[in-house]
C-alpha cells in the first residue's frame, strides 16, 4: 500500500461518508414529504400478486419493451446499475490494495464474466441512449419530440455517469490483468483481456481506476441528493415502488374503471360526505394520495406518454408528461410549507400554520423559505395570469384515451390524476367549459347527453321487419339484455348499428331483450368530465333497474350486450363500485363468436378495402383487439391497419366528455385520425364504438369536401359488414340473386351515404 493508494483511498472515504450522509437525508426527506400525501389503504396488498408484478416488470422489462429500440439498451443500464453496485463497493478495497476483490466470488469466472458483460453493457447502453436522447433532440423535430420539456442536462448527467461508472468497471479489471494481479480465462474477459495487452503494467492505476469508479458514482449521489425533482436519477429507486403499489394488483395498467373519488384514504359516499372536513377531488397538490405525489417523484421524464398523447399531437398545451412534472415541481417546492404544518381552507384562508394552533408558530414560519410560502400561494388549476400550475386548457383538452398510461414503463396513472382535479372544479369550484353545462343538464332532466325525450329510445326500431322484444316486467328466456345505450337510441349513423346488431341477433335466433324508455345514460361522460355526483346518481338508479331486471338469475347469467364501447367500460368495470355485478360483453365479442358457432354465416364476401380504428375504452382501456379485426376478416374484406393501431391506436378526440366539447386550439383531433385512416387508401373505415363513428364520418365529411378523400369512402361499424355479407348469404340461399350476378363491395344504405357525405 503507497502513497498514492492511501491519498486515493482516504479521499475516496471522506467523499463517500459524505456522499452517502446526503443522500440517506434526501431520501429520508423524499418519504418525508411523499407522505404529505392523502392515505390510499388500496395499495397495501394483496403482496404475492404484486410482488410478482414488480419481478416480471423489471427483470423482463415488459413496459419498457413497448419501445423495442429503447429497451435493450435501457435493460443493459439497469442491470449494470443493480449488479454493478457490487462491483462499485469493491472499489473500496482497490483504491487501498490494488489486488483486492471480493471473497470466494472475486475470483469465480463466472463472476468475471458477469463484470465483463455489466461493463460493457453498461458502457454501450449509456452511449445508445445518449445518441437515441440526441436523434429526438426537439430541435431536430418541435414538439413532436418526446423529449420536448424534459430535463436533458439531468438526463445527460445521469448517462455521462453511466459510461464513466462502466469505463471504470472494465479499466479496474484491464489493468488488473496488465500488472498480473489476475489471470483470468480468454473467455471471461475477452475485451479486457486484449486491452490489458496494450496497458502499462501498474498496480497505480489499478487504484486510480477504482477511485474514478468510485467518485462517479459519489458525485451521482451528491447531485441527486441535491435535486430530489430529478427523476430520471431517482427512478432507479422510486420505480419499484411505484410499480409495486400500481393501482391494480394483478399488474394491470390504471385503465378500465376510473378510481373512486376519496377521502381519508376511504371510497367517498356522497350522500354521507361533509364538505367542511372532505375532500372532493382534487383542489390542492396535498388533496393528491401519496401514491400520486409518488408517482410525481417517479417520472423519468422519457416522454413516451406525450409521444402517445393525442392532444399533444395535434398542437394542444396538454402534455402528459408535463402534467406530472409541473405537479412534482410545485409538490416539492410546497413542501416546506406543509411540512411546517401550513394549509388552507377551500377559500384560500389560512387554517393550519396559526398561532394558536402552535406554540412555535414563528420558528415555523421563519423556518419555510419565502419561495415555498410563494408556491402555497398559487392555485393547483388557473391561468397564466393567475400563476396555476395547471392550465384549464391543458387539464379540458384529455380525452381520457389512456395512451399515457398504457406506455408509461414507471407505471404513474395520468388519467385518474386529472379526472381528479376536474371532479374539484366542477364540484367545488363550479368550473368547466360552457359546452359540458349543458350535456350536464339533459343528463341530470332527460337520461341522456342530447336532451332526448325517454319516449323515443325505441325510435331505431322502425322499419325493422322483425319485432324488437322490450322488456315488460319479466326477462323470460331471453339470454342478453341489449344495453342499446344514448348514441345508440338517438344518433342517426349510431342508429345504423343498432339495427344491424339487432337484425344479427335475430338472425342468430339470440334470444334478448332491450329496456327502451327504462333505459338511461350509463353516465360515462359525467364521470369523465369530473361529475362524479351526477355519474353516482345515474349509475345508482341503472343498476337499481338491472338488478330488478335480473332478479332471481344468478351472477353468472345476468348477461349484458352493449355497441358503446363507454357503455361497455362503464357497465363492466365501473358498476361494480355501486353494487352492479354484471357479465357484460361487446357486440364484436358476441357476432365474433356466433360466427364461430355457425350460428351467423357470412357466406358472400365484402370484396373491399378495410381500415379498422380501435376504440379508446374498447381496445386500450379493455384490451378488445381480435374480435372486431376476426369480423372484418369473416365478412371477407382485406384489413389494412394503420400505422397507429390496437394498444397504440390513435383516439378520435370523443372521449373525456370531448364529444361535447369544442376543439378550438390545434388540428381536430378527429381529422388528424381519419388523414392517417386514408392514408391506407380504404374504401371503408370499420369501428366498434358510436362515438368514433360520429367522430370519424364528420372527419371523412370534412375531407370529402375539401377534395382529398373520395367520395366512396364510408365510415361503418363492423357489425354493418358482418351483416352485409350475411344478408347476402341468405339471398343467395333462397335464390333471391343470380351467382354470376353478386354484386361486389359493401354499399351502405341510402341513409347511411347521406350522413356521410
Amino acid at each position: 500500500m503507497g502513497a498514492l493508494q492511501l491519498t486515493l483511498g482516504a479521499i475516496g472515504v471522506a467523499v463517500s461518508v459524505f456522499a452517502w450522509g446526503l443522500f440517506v437525508a434526501g431520501v429520508l426527506r423524499m418519504i418525508k414529504i411523499i407522505r404529505l400525501g392523502q392515505p390510499d389503504s388500496t395499495r397495501n396488498g394483496p403482496f404475492a400478486p404484486r410482488l410478482r408484478t414488480l419481478i416480471v416488470e423489471f427483470v423482463a422489462h415488459t413496459r419498457m419493451a413497448k419501445f423495442r429500440k429503447v429497451a435493450p439498451w435501457h435493460w443493459m443500464v439497469m442491470w449494470g446499475f443493480l449488479i454493478g453496485s457490487a462491483v462499485l463497493f469493491e472499489a473500496y478495497g482497490e483504491m487501498f490494495q490494488p489486488g483486492f476483490h471480493w471473497p470466494i466470488i472475486g475470483t469465480w469466472s463466472p463472476w468475471l464474466l458477469l463484470v465483463e458483460l455489466l461493463g460493457i453493457g453498461t458502457v454501450v447502453g449509456g452511449v445508445a441512449l445518449a445518441i437515441i436522447r440526441q436523434l429526438n433532440h426537439p430541435r431536430r423535430a418541435d414538439r413532436v419530440s418526446r423529449f420536448a420539456g424534459s430535463d436533458f442536462k439531468s438526463a445527460y448527467f445521469v448517462e455521462a455517469v453511466v459510461i464513466i461508472e462502466g469505463l471504470g468497471i472494465l479499466g479496474v479489471k484491464a489493468f488488473k490483468q496488465a500488472s498480473g494481479l489476475e489471470d483470468p480465462p480468454l473467455w471471461s474477459s475477452f475485451v479486457t483481456a486484449p486491452l490489458a495487452q496494450i496497458l502499462p503494467a501498474s498496480p497505480d492505476w489499478v487504484s486510480i481506476m477504482a477511485f474514478t469508479k468510485l467518485l462517479s458514482g459519489m458525485i451521482w449521489l451528491i447531485v441527486v441528493s441535491k435535486n430530489l425533482t430529478m427523476g430520471v436519477a431517482w427512478h432507479r429507486f422510486s420505480a419499484f415502488f411505484n410499480i409495486y403499489f400500481k393501482r391494480e394488483d394483478d399488474g394491470g395498467v390504471a385503465l378500465g374503471a376510473l378510481k373512486p373519488m376519496m377521502s381519508g384514504g376511504k371510497v367517498l359516499d356522497l350522500e354521507e360526505a361533509d364538505p367542511d372536513k372532505d375532500v372532493f377531488g382534487v383542489g390542492k397538490v396535498e388533496d393528491f394520495s401519496w401514491k400520486g405525489w409518488l408517482d410525481f417523484s417517479t417520472c423519468t421524464e422519457c416522454g413516451r406518454c406525450q409521444s402517445q398523447c393525442p392532444a399533444w399531437n395535434t398542437g394542444k398545451p396538454l402534455s402528459p408528461k408535463l402534467v406530472i412534472t409541473q405537479l412534482r415541481d410545485h409538490a416539492f417546492a410546497k413542501a416546506p410549507y406543509l411540512l411546517a404544518g401550513g394549509s388552507k381552507d377551500m377559500a384560500g384562508d389560512e387554517v393550519g400554520l396559526t398561532e394558536d394552533k402552535y406554540e412555535d408558530y414563528k420558528k415555523r414560519l421563519e423556518s419555510i423559505d419565502v419561495l415555498a410560502l410563494a408556491e402555497s400561494e398559487r392555485p393547483l388549476v388557473g391561468g397564466a395570469d393567475e400563476l396555476g400550475v395547471i392550465d384549464p386548457e391543458v387539464l379540458w383538452s384529455c380525452t381520457t384515451c389512456g395512451a399515457c398510461v398504457e406506455q408509461c414503463p414507471v407505471d404513474i396513472e395520468h388519467v385518474d390524476h386529472i379526472v381528479d382535479m376536474r371532479r374539484y372544479q366542477v364540484l367545488i369550484e363550479s368550473n368547466f367549459p360552457s359546452e359540458l353545462g349543458g350535456m350536464f343538464k339533459n343528463l341530470e332532466n332527460k337520461g341522456n347527453p342530447w336532451g332526448q325525450n325517454a319516449k323515443d329510445r325505441l325510435a331505431w326500431t322502425e322499419g325493422l321487419d322483425f319485432e324488437v322484444p322490450v322488456f315488460d316486467g319479466e326477462l323470460g328466456d331471453a339470454e342478453y339484455l341489449f344495453w342499446v345505450g344514448c348514441a345508440g337510441a338517438f344518433e342517426d349513423r349510431a342508429k345504423k348499428t343498432t339495427r344491424a346488431v339487432a337484425e344479427l341477433l335475430h338472425t342468430a335466433d339470440v334470444k334478448y331483450t332491450v329496456l327502451g324508455p327504462e333505459e338511461t345514460c350509463t353516465g360515462d361522460p359525467a364521470r369523465r368530465a369530473g361529475n362524479e355526483f351526477l355519474f353516482q346518481m345515474l349509475a345508482q338508479q341503472n343498476v337499481e333497474v338491472l338488478n330488478t331486471v335480473f332478479d332471481g338469475r344468478p351472477a353468472g347469467q345476468r348477461k349484458i350486450v352493449v355497441t358503446c364501447a363507454h357503455c361497455f367500460n362503464t357497465l363492466a368495470n365501473e358498476y361494480p363500485q355501486v353494487g352492479g355485478q354484471f357479465e357484460v360483453v361487446h357486440h364484436t365479442q358476441l357476432l365474433n363468436r356466433l360466427v364461430r358457432e355457425r350460428r351467423l354465416v357470412p357466406v358472400a364476401e365484402v370484396a373491399e378495402d378495410v381500415t379498422y380504428h380501435d376504440p379508446c375504452y374498447l381496445g386500450r382501456h379493455n384490451k378488445v383487439y381480435e374480435a372486431p379485426r376476426e369480423l372484418v376478416g369473416a365478412s371477407g374484406a382485406t384489413l389494412r391497419e394503420m400505422p397507429r393501431h390496437e394498444e397504440r391506436s390513435m383516439c378520435c378526440g370523443a372521449g373525456g366528455a370531448r364529444m361535447w366539447m369544442e376543439e378550438r386550439i390545434g388540428k381536430r383531433i378527429n381529422l388528424d385520425r381519419v388523414d392517417e385512416a386514408l392514408g391506407t387508401a380504404p374504401s371503408k373505415i370499420a369501428t366498434g364504438c358510436p362515438f368514433c363513428r360520429v367522430m370519424l364520418t364528420d372527419g371523412v365529411t370534412a375531407r370529402q369536401n375539401e377534395g382529398t378523400a373520395g367520395s366512396h369512402v364510408e365510415v361503418v361499424d363492423v357489425a354493418q359488414l358482418l351483416l352485409t355479407s350475411v344478408r347476402r348469404g341468405l339471398a343467395l340461399e333462397r335464390g333471391d340473386i343470380p351467382t354470376d350476378e353478386t354484386p361486389t363491395g359493401t354499399p351502405l344504405p341510402d341513409e347511411d351515404k347521406a350522413a356521410s357525405n
